[in-house]
């Protein structure tokens, strides 16, 4: 794990919550310590309307471009939903998903390289990189060969702890793909997908049972099996998102439940801004909890929670006490604390425990 040299997380990721106002063009303007230009820009919808999906866009596909965390669809351009990555935020349209008049949004922002790639040659297929290594970060398209054991660098320089991949065109059959997902946090044979709430299973072709090292991460050759997930020749694009733990800025990990509303106390090392935690040993969902969507303002208690894998509006019930060093289960709920249940978690920081600037963080 390395070190963090981020005094500002706003630097690096920020929650947005915004209205729409249902005009074609509309400016959101981050208002964090920093003026954060996003690369990777997550969007729901919180409540209401026909189009709840989550939107994904990034600078490597290109804004406009979305794929949906809680389908399999190939990637769509949509010119209403994000139009554009600016300086200080983005701009969304009039679309039911991103901007629709009166609608709450909600929109989790990373920063990588500003939009400016590189080609990387580290694996034995040649992929295109953003990759932000103060935070952890990088932005990796590629497309499949077919090979059994192929590579793919990401550029971190650090082992990646988590990987979020989707193919982005159709595979042959027409139809669609999962998003799987490695995770050093996991045996080197399973594999979990987003937009699914199904527990961690074993497959021997997606990942090539390997572990990502420190300049690349291993795909298998699924040419006929799981919908060409992760490495489908001649036609196959893909991104890949890749994260690992910065110590005083991101924490990625694992807990066990005790199915008590006082539950398991997680030290992440900072103040968290952003939670997602998903069961691994059993069915349940990707729950997503940020301070900027709490129902009580300066709260240490969130409550407010999206599901990756679903488009359900937001919903209430489950919490986490969100302290100063970590979050705390404040629920016996099985989505977050089943007694003997393992869990897995990203977390990333509004402010460290302690800064390069010697600030101390507290809680809310």
């Amino acid at each position: 794990m390395a070190y963090t040299t981020i005094t500002d997380s706003s630097a690096q990721f920020q929650t947005k919550i915004y209205t729409g106002n249902g005009y074609s063009s509309q400016a959101q303007t981050n208002t964090g310590n920093s003026n954060l230009q996003p690369d990777f820009a997550w969007i729901k919808k919180r409540a209401g309307g026909s189009d709840r999906s989550h939107q994904l866009y990034d600078s490597t596909r290109g804004a406009t471009y979305l794929l949906h965390s809680d389908g399999t669809g190939e990637q769509q351009q949509q010119s209403a939903g994000l139009k554009a990555f600016s300086s200080n935020g983005f701009t969304v349209g009039d679309n039911d998903g991103a901007g629709a008049n009166s609608a709450t949004y909600v929109c989790w922002q990373w920063k990588a390289t500003g939009g400016t790639t590189s080609s990387n040659t580290d694996g034995t297929i040649t992929s295109t990189i953003q990759a932000n290594t103060t935070a952890g970060f990088s932005i990796v398209s590629y497309s499949g060969n077919g090979v059994n054991g192929a590579t793919v660098g990401h550029g971190l320089g650090s082992q990646p702890e988590i990987i979020f991949i989707k193919r982005t065109n159709v595979n042959a059959s027409g139809g669609g793909s999962n998003w799987p997902v490695r995770s050093t946090l996991l045996t080197a044979q399973q594999v979990m997908y987003l937009d699914l709430d199904a527990a961690a299973g074993n497959s021997t072709t997606m990942f090539n049972n390997t572990y990502p090292s420190t300049t690349t991460f291993t795909i298998g050759d699924n040419e006929a099996v799981n919908a060409y997930q992760t490495n489908h020749s001649f036609t196959g694009t893909y991104i890949a998102y890749c994260f690992t733990s910065i110590k005083g800025f991101s924490s990625i990990g694992t807990y066990t439940g005790n199915n008590n509303a006082d539950g398991p106390f997680v030290y992440t090392g900072f103040k968290p801004s952003w939670l997602m935690v998903k069961r691994t040993d059993s069915a349940n969902h990707w729950l997503m909890f940020d301070i900027d969507r709490a129902d009580v303002p300066f709260s240490n208690s969130i409550d407010q929670w999206l599901r990756a894998d679903t488009n359900n509006a937001e919903a209430s019930g489950i919490d986490f006490d969100f302290l100063s060093n970590g979050v705390k289960c404040r629920s016996s709920d099985p989505s977050m604390n089943a007694s003997g249940g393992t869990y897995l978690y990203m977390a990333f920081a509004d402010n460290p425990l302690v800064a390069t600037n010697g600030v101390p963080a507290t809680a809310r």
